[in-house]
């Protein structure tokens, strides 16, 4: 007889588990000795989806459908039967009778196990109860499961055990599918957007021959043919902004990125960012973008203006704020940047006011950012643009006209969290070169191999017209229109340490 209920396998001793994991073998093993290995099987004809036959019922119903998908309850009434099958549109009951099926094909169907892969023929139908489902004159064994599925009533509850075996938080809970199918449905929008604003989408490399400047950290692998140490790239603008130069005028990548940095419920070593360039822009045509896609992007997948975010209510809708690093500086900490006529004076500000800065990094414009951080970014729930940052922590954006200590840069907050970064790019040559020499010496100090990017600045000396850039984190947006804590809960397959032995 089969298993009634799935089993939790989380409470089962290792004797208890050895032997479920024996009897699944063992009828694994009758089969193949009775001809009938599931595993030989290659296709089945599949006429209908569960939702099609739900959504078209009144069509459908009393007309022969094929269903296929993973036995997921079952409830034996003797000489019939009621199992959900789950496919990958959702579910359906399937009704087994003895005297439909045959005594032979029912006693077979009973040596099955929830968690089997079935396919089913029969007519679609509606229960006494109103159930919509499938009469079932044909069964077909398509792959067996040879470990227990957890208690449905219990779930997949353990948070360590669903990273890592994603395949079976997929199984287990089906609202974990809709993230990710809405994952799916937002890369493929903004995608949309982007075209229909004459962007090109393009791949640029991976694997970097040289170490960067920029702050964040590499994974460093080696090619066998070229013996030479190579980098997975932490950004994609450079390559990007190379484009720019060769001619074309707006272009965008949805890229993989890798850091070799810590992880918490917003970083993960690989995670997705989108970068875009725009010849002939600037930061606030770039504002313009990020406020127009993310407000049409949300009333798209979440039909409102107005999202739940852990407990907050985030209104998206036009206008967002928009603020100055020093406005925002002023309404939030009191202090003006203004009033600092030294580097010195910056330093006893942060000094009274008890906020942390790097002694080694400690102008005017490092203790800014310093302020922003400790008295602004925790104000800033609704979306909020703060903009003209300060040279010292900016070194690809271009200054701004007539207040050289400010660069054209703005990042976006929602939450409290930052969800974007982006420019009036940097296009004079000289000084890009200037403060990629700084950046590099400042890495090398850390102990890192930076270079500087020659062949960069060389495209930079053939002419990079005026360009707006930006980019921004797929994952973190994931997880705004999904209502997601942590960026584990919007991967897939996020990274975990392995199990010890």
């Amino acid at each position: 007889m089969s298993e009634q209920q799935p089993i939790v396998t989380e409470e089962l001793s290792e004797q208890q588990l050895s032997e479920l994991l024996q009897i699944r073998r063992d009828k694994l093993a009758a089969l193949r000795d009775a001809g009938n290995d599931p595993f030989t099987i290659t296709k089945y004809d599949q006429t209908h989806h569960a939702a099609e036959i739900v959504e078209n019922f009144e069509t459908l119903e009393g007309q022969e459908v094929s269903v296929a998908g993973r036995l997921m309850t079952w409830r034996d009434m003797g000489k019939a039967s009621f199992v959900d099958l789950r496919d990958g549109s959702g579910r359906i009951q399937i009704y087994i009778r003895i005297n439909e099926l045959g005594e032979e094909a029912y006693a077979e169907f009973n040596t099955w196990d929830v968690g089997d892969i079935i396919g089913v023929k029969g007519t679609a139908f509606r229960t006494r109860r109103g159930e919509i489902s499938v009469h079932a004159t044909e069964l077909k064994l398509l792959s067996k499961s040879l470990l227990p599925l957890p208690d449905k009533y219990h779930g997949l509850k353990d948070v360590d055990t669903r990273y890592r075996q994603r395949y079976l938080d997929l199984i287990i809970n089906p609202e974990v599918r809709d993230t990710f199918v809405k994952r799916s449905q937002i890369t493929t929008l903004i995608r949309q957007f982007l075209n229909e604003r004459g962007f090109l989408e393009v791949d640029t490399p991976v694997l970097h021959t040289l170490e960067i400047g920029a702050s964040a950290r590499p994974f460093v692998t080696h090619h066998n043919t070229l013996d030479m140490e190579m980098y997975l790239r932490i950004e994609t603008e450079l390559y990007l902004k190379r484009l720019i130069v060769g001619g074309f005028e707006r272009v965008y990548e949805v890229g993989r990125i890798f850091r070799n940095e810590g992880m918490d419920t917003k970083h993960n070593p690989e995670f997705t960012s989108i970068e875009l360039y725009q010849a002939y822009a600037d930061y606030h045509d770039m504002m313009n973008i990020v406020e127009e896609l993310y407000t049409w992007l949300t009333k798209q997948v979440c039909g409102t203006d107005v999202i739940p975010y852990q407990g907050h209510e985030i209104n998206m809708a036009s206008p967002w704020e928009r603020l100055t690093m020093v406005e925002a500086v002023k309404k939030y900490a009191g202090v003006d940047y203004y009033d600092w006529k030294t580097d010195a004076d910056a330093v006893a500000a942060a000094k009274e006011h008890h906020v942390e800065f790097d002694p080694n990094a400690a102008t005017k414009g490092d203790i800014l950012a310093a302020f922003f951080d400790e008295f602004v970014e925790d104000k800033l729930i609704q979306p909020t643009f703060i903009y003209d940052y300060p040279v010292a922590i900016s070194p690809l954006a271009k200054r701004k006209p007539g207040d050289p200590e400010f660069t054209e840069r703005f990042e976006y907050f929602i939450n409290c969290t930052e969800f974007g970064n982006a420019f009036s790019e940097l296009n004079d040559p000289i000084d890009q070169r200037a403060r990629f020499e700084k950046q590099v010496a400042e890495k090398r100090a850390q102990g890192a191999n930076a270079e500087v990017d020659e062949d960069f600045l060389t495209a930079l000396e053939y002419g990079l017209p005026p360009t707006g850039g930006l980019g921004f984190g797929l994952d973190r947006l994931v997880m705004l229109l999904t209502d997601s804590a942590s960026i584990r809960d919007v991967l897939l397959f996020p990274t975990m340490k392995p199990l010890a032995e």
